[in-house]
């Protein structure tokens, strides 16, 4: 930020652009920021008074019965235990055999491999459609399970470009002293290219962690069983039912003659649902934040 001493210093033109792009990056914070923030008061807010409109920056009625009725819902710990595994499982596989693939196509030895690349390539922009993925994966036997999730996912081919890009972006000497020693390719990879390269798996990581946290597509497609069903597909099933309904038909008992009384409208049970599944990867990135400041070969190589 610009300085009160400072400013008064500046010519009237550059105060005044100063002042434009203050005003400029306020207003494209607040568009960003004040969907979230009205999602979050709404899931804050009673139903019945939610349904009346004009709940904008403060809950009107403030309530936690929403939350309350979204964790009564038997299905929830279950999906969110599937969400988390699928995260972890899908990250380690994902980066693993994605910067493994990298590597190997990032080394001039390699025979061929400009035609691997032109082939990983065209994967990215053509492909055989949904019907032909669902039969091969229906004959793979992944079809209702949970590694449909994971293994048709597990390489991404611009995630490989990027780490192919930074891994032929390092200077040789890194891994040619290594490589007289007697290390492979596997031991250089872990113990020399992998510490180096700390910002950009950092970077995908949490872009890998996004997507399998936030992904509902292929588990609405090819998983029927209600016990697989992770938190974002259920999430959706939620808003595009009766919620109310839903969750009476889920708890049962005096609880549903309850729910039926006082939910009028679901959009505030819908803003607490989904603050419920997005709120834990928003906790992720300050984690991983300095990563993406760090200066990519800091300490790689002695003076």
């Amino acid at each position: 930020m610009v300085g009160r001493a400072r400013f008064k210093r500046m010519p009237t033109e550059d105060k005044a652009l100063v002042v434009v792009i203050h005003v400029g990056l306020t207003l494209l914070c607040f568009t960003m920021l004040y969907p979230f923030w009205n999602s979050l008061v709404l899931s804050f807010n009673l139903s019945s008074d939610t349904a009346a409109g004009g709940v904008t920056f403060w809950p009107r009625a403030f309530t936690l019965e929403n939350y309350r009725f979204v964790f009564q819902n038997p299905r929830i710990p279950q999906a969110f235990l599937v969400t988390i595994l699928r995260t972890i499982v899908g990250t380690t596989s994902g980066i693993a055999v994605t910067s493994l693939l990298a590597y190997a196509l990032s080394k001039r030895e390699l025979r061929f491999r400009n035609t691997y690349m032109v082939i990983c390539v065209i994967t990215m922009y053509f492909h055989g459609g949904l019907i032909p993925r669902y039969m091969v994966l229906r004959t793979l036997g992944l079809f209702n399970t949970f590694w449909v999730m994971v293994i048709p996912v597990m390489v991404n081919v611009f995630y490989m470009i990027i780490f192919r890009s930074f891994f032929r972006a390092m200077p040789a000497s890194l891994e040619e002293s290594a490589q007289l020693d007697g290390a492979g390719y596997y031991t250089r990879f872990l113990r020399i290219v992998v510490p180096v390269s700390q910002p950009v798996f950092a970077a995908l990581i949490l872009f890998v962690a996004v997507f399998h946290w936030n992904q509902w597509f292929d588990a609405a497609i090819f998983i029927q069983r209600r016990d697989l069903v992770p938190i974002q597909a259920l999430l959706r099933q939620i808003i595009h039912t009766n919620a109310a309904s839903h969750l009476a038909a889920e708890i049962g008992g005096q609880a549903a003659d309850q729910i039926r009384q006082n939910l009028i409208s679901t959009r505030a049970l819908q803003m607490a649902t989904m603050m419920v599944a997005t709120i834990p990867i928003i906790l992720v990135y300050p984690f991983l934040q300095r990563y993406f400041v760090s200066g990519i070969m800091i300490g790689s190589l002695k003076e």
